[in-house]
């Protein structure tokens, strides 16, 4: 399983490129016209498994489903174990439960029925500008504080 996942992984490495900061070079992948460290797009890969696995928790009723549940959880948590060997684990972690907790809100207003509150709206606004902000001001972790 660790294979697969990794391979997964791997593949984010193809078109990276090489931004100096602080001296180090490091990887960077272009998404729109932004550059983003391929650490933090592992770290939204196991944000987006979490709001699956969250999910399934609560749906799942057969074997499959929960087995499935099962696989989100692994994705989830070996995408925040590996971000987290070059980010900083305090940020990684906030920004983790952060996105996957707003997803889990919007998934459940959108897909499942759940109450619709402009004031909650406005708090995962304010929980994503949170997180947006720690991701701003959070550099990578250099080799020698691995």
């Amino acid at each position: 399983m660790e294979l697969l996942i990794g391979t997964f992984f791997l593949w984010l490495d193809v078109e990276k490129y090489k931004v100096k900061r602080n001296g180090t070079l490091l990887p960077f992948l272009k998404l729109g016209g932004f550059f983003m460290n391929k650490d933090w797009i592992k770290l939204m890969i196991g944000a987006f498994f979490e709001v699956l696995w969250v999910i399934g928790m609560k749906h799942s009723s057969t074997w499959w489903e929960i087995l499935l549940t099962a696989v989100c959880i692994l994705i989830s948590f070996y995408a925040l174990i590996k971000a987290g060997e070059t980010l900083p684990v305090g940020t990684a972690y906030a920004v983790f439960v952060g996105l996957g907790t707003a997803g889990t809100v919007i998934t459940g207003i959108l897909f499942f029925g759940e109450e619709f509150k402009v004031s909650k709206i406005l708090l995962i606004v304010v929980l994503l500008i949170g997180v947006m902000g720690l991701k701003f001001v959070t550099g990578e972790k250099g080799a020698n504080q691995k």
